[in-house]
């Protein structure tokens, strides 16, 4: 004769309200809030090194123009004729070697003739037809700027002590100022009525880690003495695409643009 028990087997606590292994999912869910916990922490860490890595790149790159811009405008003082910076005879001392591919810190890759090509008609080569087409980055027609390259290097080897200390590359162009009206961007203002007789354009741009990329552009006039006027005429980077100053022809500096002159005689900046 078969008999039913109702006593649990094995020494199983079948029973509805038993409390057993509670601990165990205690445990187990406080282990996974811990490592969300952790995780978040690390990911928070993580993201505000970058912004802080990204925030001391973008300053830098501004530094790192300017400072091409004025090592640029120390060479322009030496040199009588403009019209030889806008054929590319005349360059500066601050070269490290013939144009074509420049490798940064962190191992990006970029040629100087492809950033030339760029300015110039943004495109990484250009036709005889793109430097003169209208756009919106170069409304001129053919007055738009024929941009050569001037100066470019690292910009840790821009002073002789090699005391700077910095991942940068920078490249600095010249080209004729668009406010001419003489339709030939390598001739510097074929009259003195020219408007933009003695006045030239430079860009500078400045290559970093992690695609960091600066541009500044920049007009240059000749004084009745030997200083030079400059003012600036627009300036774009990674997250800043501001092209209103780049939409009409650029300024020919003035008193309201002097920022600084340099003089040849004495060497100080006024």
């Amino acid at each position: 004769m078969n008999t039913t028990s109702d006593r649990p087997e094995s020494g199983v606590d079948r029973s509805v309200g038993s409390e057993r292994g509670i601990a165990l999912l205690i445990a187990i869910m406080a282990m996974l809030f811990m490592t969300a916990l952790g995780t978040a922490l690390m990911l928070t860490t993580a993201t505000e090194t970058k912004i802080s890595n990204n925030f001391r790149h973008s300053s830098e790159s501004l530094y790192a123009t300017d400072a091409g811009l004025e090592r640029s405008m120390d060479d322009l003082l030496t040199v009588p004729d403009w019209n030889s910076l806008l054929s590319g005879a005349a360059t500066s001392g601050f070269i490290d070697g013939a144009p074509g591919t420049r490798e940064l810190a962190d191992g990006t890759e970029f040629d100087l003739n492809e950033v030339l090509s760029f300015a110039n008609c943004q495109k990484t080569s250009c036709s005889t037809a793109d430097y003169s087409a209208v756009t919106l980055e170069r409304p001129w027609g053919p007055n738009n700027p024929r941009w050569r390259l001037f100066a470019y290097g690292p910009v840790s080897n821009m002073i002789p002590t090699a005391t700077l200390n910095s991942p940068f590359y920078v490249v600095v162009m010249v080209g004729d100022d668009p406010s001419e009206n003489d339709g030939d961007p390598l001739l510097d203002g074929a009259v003195a009525t020219n408007p933009g007789m003695g006045v030239i354009a430079l860009r500078a741009e400045a290559f970093g880690p992690r695609g960091v990329h600066r541009v500044i552009e920049m007009t240059i006039a000749r004084t009745d003495t030997t200083e030079l006027e400059r003012g600036y005429t627009g300036q774009r980077g990674q997250d800043e695409q501001n092209r209103r100053a780049r939409k009409a022809a650029v300024q020919s500096p003035g008193k309201a643009l002097t920022m600084k002159t340099l003089d040849t005689n004495t060497g100080g900046i006024q």
